[in-house]
């Protein structure tokens, strides 16, 4: 007697098939095997599991620096040139100095060192979208990037209390370099002077500022802030737009933590080739600041090492116990315990140069495990 058909049975015999039969597996009506929907099933489950634990161990973390960069584009009219017989095929004027470079020399050097900061202890994420910051970095990076705010205020009220006299120092500066320059100088000048903003304006062009994200691949684009009349127009373009945003960020999560191992093992195998580069052609062989720079290393390994890379950081804390105990002097004053120190800083590169090109896959899995246990947690 043939039993009545219940709601869903149809999937049911769907994987019976495929159990008995699993040399030839059922397709759905798109043309895909019910084994690749699993399968692509479970690599994103996997992408999201990526992304909760990278959201756990981490932020994105966004610095901009703006000053006035005192410059202008420079016309053929400027050098008493006629403009008809200038090609910007041929020719590029360039830009123009409104002030000293040394005018400017705090902003640049507040730039310099709050981007120098977020690149030693962040890792590009997604081609520069933003930087990953891990957790045990982030009191000591914010702190600094305040340090850093703070000092641009103090430049940016500085160089607006002497702005006037800049300018009137500038366009002295100008008249003269513009005698030997130019025909015309009183023509050069003018235009200079008509470049200088206000001080009004000025304030726009100054910026410190430090933005922190989340991680987090959108599952859709909200459509409340949308018209009523343009939901059916751009419904369909946001769910795309969300879809693809979403799908980029899972491809890129894998090779983003894949890419962070391989980082940090690269730059232990660098700096061990550095130091004895300055072993070798150093005056005293060995000097305290080279084995320095190893322990500050490991100690910035271990607080960037998110990932959880415990083969490199045994490594390294080998290397700590070995040879860090020693000062400087002791090895200068003892060639033995020096080749050991030759040989364990060579041995260190050759493992750490091995491993960066080693498959990290594993690795990388058990990390977004992390984000799987967060999520049963949570359940």
């Amino acid at each position: 007697m043939k039993s009545r058909e219940k709601p869903g049975s149809k999937l049911i015999q769907v994987f019976s098939r495929i159990t008995k039969n699993p040399e030839k597996p059922d397709t759905n009506v798109s043309g895909f095997s019910i084994s690749q929907k699993r399968q692509n099933m479970d690599n994103n489950n996997n992408n999201n599991h990526l992304l909760e634990a990278l959201t756990r161990e981490g932020v994105l973390i966004s610095v901009s620096v703006r000053y006035w960069r005192a410059t202008r584009k420079l016309n053929p009219e400027d050098l008493g040139l006629d403009p008809d017989n200038v090609t910007e095929r041929l020719i590029s004027l360039g830009h123009k100095k409104l002030l000293p470079r040394e005018a400017l020399e705090r902003f640049a050097l507040v730039e310099s060192r709050a981007h120098s900061l977020v690149e030693s202890s962040t890792f590009p994420f997604l081609n520069g979208l933003g930087h990953f910051l891990p957790n045990p970095k982030l009191e000591e990076v914010t702190r600094k990037l305040r340090e850093l705010a703070t000092e641009f205020d103090q430049a940016q009220q500085a160089f607006l209390n002497q702005y006037a006299d800049l300018r009137q120092q500038a366009s002295a500066e100008w008249y003269e370099a513009a005698r030997r320059l130019v025909s015309d100088p009183e023509r050069l000048v003018a235009t200079i002077e008509a470049s200088f903003p206000n001080v009004g304006q000025m304030q726009r062009a100054f910026g410190f500022d430090v933005h922190l994200f989340q991680l987090r691949a959108p599952e859709g684009l909200d459509l409340a802030l949308v018209s009523q009349g343009e939901q059916e127009k751009v419904i369909a373009a946001r769910q795309k737009a969300a879809e693809e945003a979403a799908a980029q960020i899972h491809r890129g999560a894998e090779s983003f933590v894949a890419d962070c191992v391989a980082s940090l093992r690269q730059q232990t195998a660098q700096l061990c080739e550095e130091m004895l580069d300055s072993m070798r052609t150093g005056k005293t062989g060995v000097h305290q600041k080279t084995l320095n720079r190893l322990v500050h290393f490991i100690d910035e390994f271990k607080q960037l090492n998110f990932v959880g890379d415990n083969q490199m950081e045994a490594q390294l804390e080998q290397v700590r116990q070995e040879f860090l105990r020693r000062s400087a002097e002791d090895y200068r004053d003892d060639s033995e315990v020096r080749g050991r120190l030759q040989q364990g800083l060579a041995a260190l590169a050759q493992t750490a140069r091995d491993l960066a090109q080693q498959d990290s896959r594993e690795l990388v899995e058990r990390f977004g495990q992390l984000g799987h246990r967060r999520l049963n947690l949570a359940a």
